[in-house]
């Protein structure tokens, strides 16, 4: 019962803390003058260009080939190598990275659709077209007329973040911090790139990784206590 209680504890605390981060970026201009160290306003262009390689393909291509991988490698052992002892009695920590792994990023994926946030290469003060806006402001015209923008939470880093889940695959204590390490490591990686090339502000990488534990949180409550889990 005391784990139980212990994971339910951790989504409020990670709700709360969701949705301080929502608030707190929104009133405060901590994007802005961070996001200004990555941007030369006399030639206009970021810190690193996009199509910069190897940067690239390491993270943004080659980092998603590395998830869908790292993915399909828990599903082949949960599909095809289920009866064997180590798969056994890693069961439902498996469970745990496969649900997290496709749930985060279409839980991400699907609020980038609605919330219609700009990256900052949309915004005004870095030559787009978009104001600066908060998640609960609405666009006034002509900015209202202009079509959405797919940009909050950040969508990329969701893959790496949805590792954190690794932290209920393992046993110990040390390999559990070495398995939240690895998912914030990969999570990081991807989304300060996506920062350093004008896609993406702080916020948009630490809400996608607040929210993402929260998702991880719940799958694990449901997972680890659901009776179909047992059999």
């Amino acid at each position: 019962m005391k784990i139980i209680f212990d994971i339910r504890k951790q989504i409020k605390i990670t709700f709360f803390v969701l949705i301080f981060c929502i608030f707190f970026f929104g009133i405060t201009d901590i994007d802005i003058s961070l996001q200004d160290c990555f941007f030369n306003h006399t030639t206009n262009t970021w810190l690193v260009d996009r199509d910069l390689e190897p940067y690239k393909t390491i993270f943004y291509s080659g980092i998603k080939k590395l998830l869908i991988f790292i993915g399909f490698c828990f599903v082949i052992a949960v599909v095809f190598f289920r009866k064997i002892r180590l798969v056994k009695e890693y069961k439902k920590g498996l469970y745990i990275v496969i649900l997290s792994a496709i749930l985060v990023p279409l839980v991400v994926g699907g609020l980038k659709r609605y919330t219609n946030m700009p990256c900052p290469k949309n915004e005004l003060h870095y030559g787009g077209l978009m104001v600066k806006t908060a998640l609960w402001q609405s666009y006034k015209k002509p900015y209202k007329d202009m079509p959405k923008i797919s940009c909050w939470p950040a969508g990329h880093a969701s893959g790496g973040f949805a590792l954190m889940s690794l932290f209920f695959l393992f046993k110990t204590k040390r390999n559990r911090q070495k398995g939240l390490m690895a998912g914030l490591t990969l999570g990081w990686s991807m989304g300060i790139y996506k920062m350093l090339i004008g896609d993406h502000f702080l916020s948009h990488t630490i809400i996608t990784m607040v929210l993402a534990w929260l998702i991880i949180l719940v799958v694990a409550l449901l997972v680890r206590f659901k009776p179909w889990t047992e059999s």
